[in-house]
């Protein structure tokens, strides 16, 4: 469908004018995004703020044909959010819809709209005496329907699982308009199907989360954080497998880095430093959560590191002896991503693997891209406890940008391969987009490609909701 300045006029009466951006600067920051890879056009992006207008948008998009790209805080790394170049696809922005409802201290639950930024609500959480545990690089500005929509992990799945597993129900507008109230707010509900998984991780492919009903947790009472210096995975694998027999469901992070991320987080990020005197081939970074006290969280960390010590798994460790310290510490992780650009061109990979089979699958995956591109640096760091790994390769020194990124794909495969003769996942926790609808087709199986698409056909027979993504 192309949209016409007709369509355009009766899209725009529905938000009003100030909010029906058209003109290029208003528009330009919606259509790219972070990693530069993809890029769209857009004639109009319309931001309404009401639930009620969401729904009048996508009736008229429905009866019109006119493609609608739901957008949140336009974080995503896989594509997802940007339209295509034809210029006729519409931009759904949900920023406007950023209320938090409502705050639930007894049954532990916030009700929220989608255009609430994740820090905005870790925030609220936390003066109500609350835990809001999604924690991501983007937090203060990605926005919880975008959460939503990706299935997104983050540093804490270890302890409090991926977006999915905090959220309790949904109000969701479907592509004719209709509004799914399903904000449910009790944890047992056997009521038949659970729609809202459904659109959770559906990446706005099915209809436009609006609202959500997400889980809280009590404030930790203490925090431990250490970081600590290892020869191999392996060794981090015993780590690991030691930090939970002592700490339970106390431990809320595990991050594996190697030696190379370290370095590019210290030399390009103003603040970060090795708390380390020694160079170590790996680093971990626990991070212990006590329901009882500090000394409680610190006497976990204590124990870890003295039997680690004992059985040489660790080489060197620090603890945090601050909530300054235990910042910088993860700021070093957290840095580790944007800390790659200045080395060059960087190729991504977002992959899972069986916890136990991580080391295996580095020293693989590690052969294979060295043998490919003899000197590439792999950056391989990530979430060690949930199996999540971000598998990057930074060009070799001095190699031409351009023609090692033309090598994307090539990469991909190689590592891809690998990932499946081990069990895992593609995509761990940034979703397909448009950056793996191929290889999604390659990796499930046809019962599931065609049950999607079933799926698919039936919420949005007009097929409007963010074409060319998923599937």
């Amino acid at each position: 469908m192309t949209l016409t300045l007709e369509l355009i006029e009766r899209f725009t009466a529905i938000v009003g004018e100030k909010y029906a951006l058209r003109d290029k600067q208003d528009v330009e920051p919606y259509l790219v995004e972070p990693r530069d890879k993809f890029g769209g056009k857009t004639s109009l992006v319309l931001r309404p703020a009401q639930v009620e207008e969401v729904s009048a948008i996508l009736k008229l998009a429905t009866e019109t044909g006119t493609a609608i790209i739901p957008q949140g805080g336009n974080t995503g790394l896989v594509g997802g959010q940007v339209p295509d170049e034809s210029g006729n696809q519409i931009i759904l922005s949900l920023s406007r819809l950023n209320a938090i409802r409502s705050i639930d201290t007894s049954g532990n639950l916030a009700i929220i709209e989608a255009g609430v930024v994740l820090q905005k609500l870790q925030e609220a959480a936390e003066q109500a005496g609350r835990l809001f545990p999604l924690s991501l690089g983007s937090e203060g500005s990605c926005q919880i329907g975008g959460n939503l929509s990706s299935n997104a992990g983050g540093t804490a799945v270890l302890a409090y699982g991926n977006t999915r597993e905090l959220c309790l129900g949904v109000e969701v507008v479907l592509p004719t308009g209709e509004i799914l109230n399903d904000l449910r707010t009790v944890k047992k509900d056997n009521t038949g199907y659970d729609l809202k998984d459904l659109f959770i991780g559906a990446e706005g492919t099915l209809g436009v989360i609006t609202a959500a009903v997400m889980k809280l947790f009590p404030l930790p009472k203490g925090k431990g954080v250490a970081y600590a210096g290892l020869a191999s995975p392996g060794d981090a694998l015993k780590l690991l497998s030691l930090a939970q027999t002592h700490a339970g469901s106390s431990l809320t992070g595990f991050e594996l880095m190697p030696r190379i991320g370290v370095e590019f987080s210290v030399a390009h990020t103003d603040g970060v430093r090795d708390p380390l005197q020694q160079p170590h081939n790996w680093y971990v970074l626990i991070d212990i959560s006590s329901s009882r006290s500090v000394e409680d969280a610190r006497e976990t960390i204590e124990t870890i590191l003295t039997e680690a010590f004992e059985a040489g798994l660790v080489e060197d460790a620090t603890i945090a002896e601050s909530t300054a310290q235990e910042k910088s510490f993860w700021h070093m992780r957290e840095a580790m991503s944007d800390a790659q650009k200045p080395e060059g061109g960087s190729i991504k990979h977002d992959i899972s693997v069986p916890v136990a089979r991580i080391p295996d699958f580095i020293a693989e995956a590690d052969a294979a891209v060295l043998d490919l591109i003899p000197g590439a640096r792999i950056v391989s760091f990530g979430h060690m406890g949930d199996g999540n790994l971000h598998y990057n390769i930074s060009q070799p020194v001095g190699a031409d940008k351009q023609a090692f990124l033309d090598r994307w794909v090539e990469v991909n495969k190689r590592v891809h391969d690998i990932v499946r003769a081990y069990g895992g996942s593609i995509s761990a926790e940034h979703g397909i987009g448009q950056l793996k609808r191929k290889e999604l087709a390659e990796t499930k199986s046809p019962v599931a490609l065609d049950l999607m698409r079933r799926i698919k056909k039936s919420f949005d027979p007009a097929g409007i909701m963010n074409p060319g993504k998923v599937i």
